[in-house]
This record gives C-alpha cells, structure tokens and sequence, in this order.
C-alpha cells in the first residue's frame, strides 16, 4: 500500500468522488483528475492508479446508462483506437514520469482548449468537422493515444460524438461504453509496463466506496447544476493544473 499522507489520501478520496461524478455526466470533471493526481504521485504511476479507478466508474455508467448507446459508432472507432494505444504503448515504454508531465500537460491544456473552441463555435464546430472516414481514422487514433499515455480522450471522445449528432442520454451511454471498452484493453499493456501492481489493485479496492457514491451523486445533482458555468470551472482548474505540469 501507498505511503500517503491525510492530505493526500483526502486529495485521492475526492479524485475517486470525481471519478463517479464525472462518469455520471460531467465529463469535463476527468481532465481535473488526471491533473490532480499528478501532485500526489509520479507521473507514470498515477496514469497505471487511475485506470482501474476508471474503469470502477465506467461500470457504474454502463449500468445507469445500458439502454443508450449508439454501437455502429463504436464499432468502426475501436480499431484506429486499439492503433493509438499501441502507439502509447511506446511512449510510455520509453519516457520517464518528468518527461510525461509536460507531455500530459499538453494533451490537457489541448483537451480544454478543444472544449473552449467548441463551446464558441456550438453548431458551427460540428457543421466544420466532416462526416468521413478519415475524420474517424483520426479520432480514433488520437482518442487511443491520449488515453494510454494520461487517461485524457474525453475531449477527443467529445467532439466525436457531438459530430455523430447524439442526444444527451445517448452521448453519455455511447462514451460510457467506449470508455469501458478502452480502459479494459488497456490493463494487460499497464501491467506489462509495470504501472498495474498488487499494490494499485489493493489501492484501487480502497477508492470503489468513494467513486460508486461519486456517481449517485452526480446522478442525483446533474439535473440541479448548470452545467455550463460548472465546465468553465472545471476547464479552468484543468487549464492550471496543464500548466503547473508544463512548467
């Protein structure tokens, strides 16, 4: 088991919280954690943490939301995915966790610029991005890529799903289900490199409590907040926590 601190277990229990409140539909909450995290452990290894703690709240997802999801959209994006991980696989083979840190941030700080440019545009953006294969090729490789090296595809699965056009109960089961999917690939490519031990799993086991009542909690308040202003807030804590990794 780690050696953490009361503060920093305090600072991973609310990671955990965020984890099922962002499954729940704030999807933006995500980008906060992955930063978040990076402060209480090293890079590397707080990308391996992180995914079984994903994978607890895309569970609790996909039951909430089994009935809405979209499966074609999956289907033709999951093998340009299964290239971009692959592809991260080496990366992260190679890099120590100082050399992540700037390049997590980066893929952060882009993700919420993508959030930002998207917001601004609204129908527009979706109108500019084309319904064409290579559009999928794309997303599919940069959505595998980012989620390897820093669990950060949820812009990128974003903007995908807001160009298919999905209602809101459908965006969120489809994302649902592809994270699901995504974040079970990648645990045997985690193990191999080491970022999946018997300590993390036990670790893991500790976080279930704190991300299942995550997610009642987002279930329960999503229709309470206004969910715009509490984007820009998450982006906004996102975009620092982007910089403070590249600087």
């Amino acid at each position: 088991m780690f050696d953490l601190s009361f503060l920093q277990w305090l600072i991973v229990i609310l990671c955990g919280v965020f984890i099922g409140f962002a499954k729940a539909g704030i999807p933006s909450l995500g980008i906060l954690v992955v930063t978040v995290m990076m402060f209480v452990f090293p890079a590397k290894q707080s990308v391996g943490i992180l995914v079984p703690m994903l994978i607890i709240g895309d569970i609790f997802a996909v039951t909430y939301y089994r009935r809405n999801v979209v499966w074609k959209y999956l289907i033709s994006l999951l093998p340009w995915v299964l290239a971009g991980i692959v592809a991260g696989y080496f990366v992260l083979d190679h890099v120590s966790s100082d050399q992540l840190k700037p390049l997590i941030g980066s893929i952060v700080l882009s993700m919420v610029l993508l959030h930002v440019f998207r917001s601004k545009l609204g129908e527009r953006f979706n109108q500019l991005l084309p319904e064409s294969n290579w559009f999928t090729v794309f997303m599919g490789m940069l959505g595998g890529f980012t989620t390897m090296v820093g669990n950060a595809a949820g812009g990128v699965m974003a903007v995908y799903l807001l160009v298919k056009g999905l209602p809101k109960q459908e965006f969120i089961g489809t994302g649902a289900w592809f994270f699901l999917c995504v974040n079970v690939i990648k645990v045997p490519f985690y193990i191999s490199l080491g970022l999946i031990t018997t300590d993390s799993a036990l670790f893991n086991l500790y976080m279930t409590a704190a991300i299942i009542a995550g997610g009642f909690l987002g279930v329960y308040l999503l229709k309470f907040i206004p969910q715009k202003m509490f984007q820009v807030l998450v982006l906004c804590f996102a975009a620092l926590g982007a910089v403070r990794l590249l600087f």
